[in-house]
Order: C-alpha cells, then structure tokens, then sequence
C-alpha cells in the first residue's frame, strides 16, 4: 500500500472514530438528562395525584381550611414595603396594616406578616373570604383569621376561632349555616346584594328582630316555653321591616 492509500485509510478510520464518539458522548448526555427534566417538572409541594400544590412558586402557603383556597405568605415573612391599597389599625400603640387578606406589622426597616390581635376591629372585609357557620352564627374567614360583625362597631372583629372550628369540614366544604330562621319568608335582594352579604343582612336583622319580640325561631317553641302564632307573627313583622329597609323585598 502506497503512502496515498494508507493516509486515506488513516481519515476515514478518523472520521468513523470521531462520529462514533460524538454519538456515545450525545447518548451519555441524553441519560443524564431525562432525569433532570422529570425531576423539574415535578412541582414541589404538591399533595395526592390531582391536589393543587401546597405553595405557589413565590412562596405562597395554600389556605385549605373551610375550602377557602387563596394562597397566602406564611407568618414571619419579612417584606422591605407594604403593598399598594393598604389599610392602617391601631391597637393600643401597636401598628398593623391591612392589604388582601395579609396583615403586616413594623419589623426593623420593613414589614412581617402576622396574626392580628383580637378585637381589632376593620370595616370592610378581605375581598376573598368564606363565610362559615358555628352555632347558628356567621363568621368570616381567610388567612386562619376569623371575623365576626359587630353591630356597635359598623365592622367586623377579628375574634378567637369559634369551638370546634377544627372540626368543622375544615378541608371539604363550609360549614353549612343551620336551618333558615327566616325560612317562612321569601327574600329576594333587590339592589344586587351577594350571597354573604344577604347572609349577614340576615342574620343581624335575626337578632334585631328577636330582640324586639323575644321570639327566636331557633330555639325550640321560639325559646318562649312553647311559643305562639302572634309570637311569630310579630317575629316576622319584624324581620320584614328591617330587611325591607336594607333593600330587600320580602314576601
């Protein structure tokens, strides 16, 4: 074999040698990668096939309880500045500042979120709530915080958890109010009240009415040893005025 033949033979033993390369080198990579994007695409945090994760890609813990849904910053996380829209409340000299359901107090140069105290008392409530029920009494709930109207005030109190609120369909449903005590009535809202809102309508004219007439539909025999018919006349004489004079029709 002459030197022409044997250089020929010499490149093409190179080419073959290096494709062969780059095609064990290709295969090597693409085992190593398979595994790095299934394990990317796993989302962290997420519970049983189907569930929606536990927190978001901020951060975020996800609020299951009563079935509310909304994620929201775990308590102790530090924030450099309050968001836009917040509300200001004070307690005694303490600061806390109110925004989307989180509450926020002074933390060296920034924010922390935390639990408010109870008592403290807000006039419009987050703009994503559950309404739950215990007791016949409507609480309003978002962040683990509860609320409760208070008349007096003209807004809603953080208050302690109602009892057994742990017990109370915490990852299912809402807890369901008991039965109606206007249920002999037919009321339709008529200036486009929410649900809720009818709910709370309801049930503080409930309590203005049972106070007028010291009849309360809950309680067996209207809580009046027995109860009568103009007893519960009166009863919802009462409660068709007051809601009447909240913009709702009643028949």
């Amino acid at each position: 074999m002459n030197k022409t033949s044997k250089f020929a033979v010499l490149c093409a033993a190179a080419v073959f040698f290096g494709q062969g390369l780059q095609i064990a080198v290709a295969a090597d990579e693409h085992g190593r990668s398979e595994p790095a994007r299934a394990e990317q695409g796993r989302p962290e945090g997420r519970g049983p096939a189907g569930s929606r994760p536990g927190f978001d890609a901020r951060g975020q813990v996800l609020d299951e309880r009563h079935n509310h849904g909304r994620y929201y910053p775990p308590v102790g996380t530090i924030r450099p500045g309050l968001p836009e829209g917040y509300r200001p409340y004070y307690r005694g000299r303490d600061r806390f500042y109110f925004s989307g359901g989180i509450w926020y107090a002074p933390r060296g140069p920034g924010f922390v979120v935390v639990r408010p105290p109870s008592g403290l008392v807000i006039s419009v409530l987050p703009p994503f709530y559950s309404t739950v029920w215990f007791g016949g009494v409507p609480y309003y709930y978002a962040d683990n915080v509860y609320y409760a109207w208070q008349p007096d005030q003209n807004g809603y109190a953080v208050v302690d958890p109602p009892d057994n609120a742990d017990n109370a369909n915490n990852a299912d449903s809402p807890a369901a109010p008991p039965d109606n005590p206007q249920q002999d009535l037919i009321i339709y809202p008529k200036n486009g009240q929410s649900k809720d809102q009818q709910a709370a309508d309801q049930y503080e004219c409930h309590t203005w009415a049972k106070g007028q007439t010291g009849f309360d539909p809950t309680q067996p025999g209207g809580g009046q040893g027995g109860g009568s018919a103009m007893s519960r006349s009166n009863y919802d004489r009462a409660m068709s005025a007051c809601l009447q004079a909240r913009g709702y029709q009643v028949n």
